[in-house]
């Protein structure tokens, strides 16, 4: 393999295809094969490995690393597309793994997709257009979003999992691999498919993990018995949580989330 060439600008190898318009720090490397496009830009110490196509209007922050046959900044997948000028913004840190589709968004959405900072995003996931993916977030092999998706910070999506479109999952929630989710996911919960999918309580080894508290724990266990495991409906178990004194902010976040939830929740 020829050793990647020197110039002023990012070190790339002989074959990688860059658009003289791709805005590119020097201290970037692209490797063999790959394709940047006219409207790119990217942050410092940035690596595409191999066979990355990178098109735009896309902007990608510091030390994020692309595998080979990733396809970052596409159009996307929505039949009322019509070329509009929509974005992909991607934070710092990240690290996307091979063969993942992340498309930008529509006119009809938020016209942005949104990856955050420190994710991990693993072979064959795929997130569609104007999906919002928090930070330090975890999309296992194949995972599927669908569009408008939400994943908030901290969230681990299990492999295989195929996300309905619009779908909102919550604050440090965990989906069990192979599981269908097509409405939203509870923050702090276990999400896992059985014979149907179920909320099968609090994500206390991933919040232990996480360095909550005994105390903190404790008080979110407390909210969900009373959602998941009272005989109370959601909107009876939510009047009472509500009456209770001093509740924390991780509870009011946990009722506000279900408050605001537009697709029904999984209980």
């Amino acid at each position: 393999m020829e050793a990647p060439a020197r110039t002023a600008g990012p070190i790339s190898h002989p074959t990688a295809i860059i658009h003289p318009e791709a805005k590119i720090p020097s201290t970037c490397r692209i490797g063999p094969y790959c394709i940047v496009g006219a409207e790119v830009e990217m942050g410092e110490h940035c690596e595409l490995m191999s066979h990355v196509v990178l098109e735009g209007p896309t902007r990608m922050g510091a030390h994020n690393r692309v595998f080979p046959f990733a396809s970052v900044g596409l159009p996307p997948q929505d039949l009322k597309y019509a070329d509009e000028k929509t974005t992909l913004e991607i934070g710092e840190y990240n690290v996307i793994r091979e063969f993942v589709t992340l498309h930008r968004g529509t006119a009809g959405g938020l016209g942005v997709t949104r990856i955050g900072n420190h994710t991990l995003i693993m072979a064959y996931t795929h997130v569609a257009h104007d999906c919002i993916i928090g930070d330090h977030v975890i999309l296992a092999n194949a995972a599927t979003l669908a569009g408008h998706v939400t994943v908030e910070e901290w969230a681990v999506v299990g492999a295989l999992c195929p996300v309905h479109q619009f779908v909102h999952i919550g604050a440090h929630a965990y989906i069990g691999g192979g599981t269908t989710i097509t409405q939203d996911v509870l923050p702090f919960s276990k999400t896992v498919a059985a014979r149907d999918t179920h909320a099968y309580g609090l994500n206390a080894i991933g919040l232990e993990r996480r360095a909550f508290s005994r105390e903190r724990i404790r008080k979110i266990y407390h909210a969900f018995k009373v959602l998941l495991a009272s005989k109370l409906n959601t909107s009876q178990a939510l009047t009472k949580l509500k009456a209770e004194r001093d509740l924390s902010d991780d509870v009011q976040l946990l009722i506000r989330f279900i408050e605001e939830s537009q697709r029904g929740i999984i209980k």
